[in-house]
């Protein structure tokens, strides 16, 4: 077994940190089983989520009920999530619908329920919550806790979290206990579905550094690739590499967090409460759209995207300064604007008036698959500011 002494003059600070508890709790193939709860005669097969205009299950005389098959779908739309038994299958999130089908066409598929997931995401943190208050909210699926000042023992705690979990919301969780936010998260993933991963700093040569380096939350694809084409696979011999190979390839910076990482350190917080740096909507289309050949349609999605940024703006308490639009186009290409106001607003019609300023410095000559409305430098409402001072002009594709 490596032993810590493999590594020559480095130090290791996070034995300091031996005393944190902290978990991360991540929900197994969440939305797929919240449609398993809602479907139970689908449990043990692939099940895909995702899609645009996917057929609800229908209910038959004999009482059972039709679904849609992926083999059937048409359309550009991408796979939301997918039950563990499709995975098997090679079919995971991110994955256009089409290329799924080749993979697995008698998967069942189903339209996405947002309402429905967030239902359930706000059972679950409550109940941990319960036991636990001291949270990061992650995500619709996933939470930190900080487990530091608990009296019980980390095994128990961690069945209790699990078991409060299932009576809430009747689905399973996967748990990783360790020192930090960053082992805690790479251990959440050791064991799923409906694992607990309890680590202490002297597992982590035994448990960690034999994996991927792509396990560790922060190493994306490219980063990925670069390593691999250094003959750097595994957290090992991220381990193990000379901080000045890493510098002429990634810079000072980021060589010495991977560095820092492929050692297990991390000194984050667990952030009971962070404000949002933008609030974003944005549509797929199943074809693509032009600005004048489609303006009646475009109109229309660009006018409710700014509708649904308006309501979440008022619905989590904010308003925003900064107006963006996003494009892709057909050869995927991604091109952005902004626009800062003034003063901050959360009205539909000024998001969109702004929004509608940034598209005309646009180029719409082509068509394009993807449109996004986001609004940033967020504030309070009650904090003091001016009013918004518009000017009308004609928007690229304004009924």
């Amino acid at each position: 077994m490596i032993s810590f002494a493999a590594l020559p003059d480095r130090e290791w600070p996070l034995f300091s940190h031996e005393a944190r508890r902290i978990a991360h709790l991540d929900m197994d193939a969440f939305y797929a089983s919240v449609e398993l709860l809602r479907y139970p005669e689908l449990r043990g097969q692939p099940v895909v989520i995702g899609g645009r205009s996917v057929d609800q299950p229908v209910l038959q005389p004999d009482g059972t009920r039709r679904f849609a098959k992926l083999r059937d779908y048409t359309g550009r739309g991408v796979v939301t999530t997918s039950t563990y038994e499709a995975r098997a299958l090679g079919v995971f999130s991110a994955m256009g619908l089409m290329k799924a089908a080749q993979l697995a066409p008698d998967a069942i598929l189903l339209p996405v329920d947002f309402d429905a997931y967030r239902h359930y995401s706000r059972l679950f943190k409550i109940a941990v919550a319960g036991i636990a208050p001291h949270i990061e909210d992650r995500g619709i699926d996933e939470i930190y806790i900080d487990l530091s000042e608990q009296p019980e023992d980390t095994s128990s705690l961690a069945r209790r979290i699990k078991q409060s979990v299932r009576d809430a919301t009747g689905l399973s969780c996967s748990i990783g206990v360790a020192p930090n936010k960053l082992l805690a998260k790479i251990c959440s993933d050791l064991e799923k579905p409906d694992g607990t991963t309890i680590l202490s700093i002297a597992d982590i040569p035994g448990r960690i550094w034999p994996l991927p380096v792509r396990k560790i939350n922060g190493i994306g694809p490219k980063a990925n690739g670069k390593l691999e084409a250094l003959g750097i696979r595994t957290i090992e011999e991220l381990a193990r590499v000379k901080p000045e190979l890493l510098q002429e390839h990634f810079g000072r910076s980021y060589a010495a967090w991977l560095l820092n990482v492929a050692q297990g350190i991390d000194d984050r917080s667990v952030v009971t409460r962070s404000e949002p740096k933008s609030i974003s909507r944005e549509t797929t289309f199943e074809r693509d759209l032009h600005a004048r050949h489609d303006r009646q349609s475009l109109s229309g999605i660009f006018t409710a995207l700014c509708e649904r940024i308006a309501e979440d703006l008022r619905r989590k308490g904010y308003v925003g300064r900064t107006i963006g639009v996003k494009l892709r186009y057909a050869d995927f290409q991604i091109v952005t604007r902004d626009l800062t106001l003034p003063a901050p607003t959360a009205e539909a019609a000024s998001i969109r008036q702004a929004a509608g300023e940034c598209l005309r410095r646009v180029p719409l000559e082509q068509r394009f698959r993807l449109l996004g409305v986001r609004v940033s430098a967020l504030s309070r409402p009650d904090e003091p500011h001016g009013e918004p001072d518009f000017f009308q002009t004609e928007l690229p594709f304004a009924d």
